[in-house]
């Protein structure tokens, strides 16, 4: 006698909505000023809409209805981007400081024209401050993680050696750390592409690889965070 075959039961998605609130919920618990962006972001467009509905479509009904609609829906989409972009502020705020938070962000954030790895070219088995490294148009970006006091002599000590297998590469330094001047984690990908431009797209896999081709990393170093937990999604 033939088994009747059990339906198969749908994975039911999760709800857009609810997973906006509860990004909303995260921002507004660690960023108390995301509420009055995001206001200030939904305002703005419908004031604009309805001052050129006066001025452009004042004697035509369907014209400053339309103004103001569109004024509307560019509130909602600046609302949305204020969002992402506060959420993902305040996720890294979470892991600030944590050994691995730097690698995180370069597995995550980093983009346009950069390659980075989550994981440390070294550290110190001590103190848990890591060096990390990129390659981009901008040349090469050592990263400390770490007070700036304990992390610059690792930094020199890796520039050295990316000098002496390419010396016409710039090399440049960015600290993430307690110190005042040091870049907060949140603005590392913005500090990256700051970098004035140097390398050509075939040059950097080429700068890449040759970097790739010296060392493994050590054992036992702090790898980065999973993103997933690092940071709450974004809406989409």
């Amino acid at each position: 006698m033939a088994r009747t075959q059990e339906p198969v039961k749908k994975v039911k998605e999760p709800n857009r909505l609810k997973q906006m609130w509860d990004v909303f919920t995260m921002t507004r618990k660690y960023d108390s000023q995301a509420i009055w962006w995001m206001l200030a972001g939904f305002i703005l467009p419908i004031a604009v809409g309805l001052v050129l509905a006066y001025i452009l479509s004042s004697d035509n009904l369907f014209g400053f209805i339309l103004y103001i609609v569109a004024g509307v829906m560019a509130g909602i989409l600046l609302v949305l981007i204020i969002l992402g972009r506060r959420a993902e502020r305040a996720a890294y705020s979470q892991i600030e400081g944590q050994p691995g938070a730097v690698g995180a962000v370069l597995k995550s954030s980093v983009r346009r024209g950069w390659q980075a790895s989550e994981l440390p070219i070294n550290v110190s088995p001590r103190t848990q401050d890591a060096v990390y490294r990129a390659v981009g148009r901008g040349g090469v970006a050592l990263i400390g993680e770490g007070p700036r006091s304990r992390t610059q002599r690792m930094l020199e000590d890796e520039r050295r050696t990316v000098a002496r297998i390419l010396p016409n590469v710039p090399v440049t330094f960015l600290y993430v750390g307690p110190d005042p001047e040091s870049t907060p984690l949140y603005k590392l990908p913005g500090g990256l592409r700051k970098i004035k431009p140097s390398l050509r797209k075939a040059e950097i896999l080429a700068v890449s690889n040759r970097l790739d081709s010296l060392k493994k990393p050590p054992v036992g170093i702090p790898k980065g965070m999973d993103p997933s937990r690092a940071r709450a999604p974004r809406p989409r």
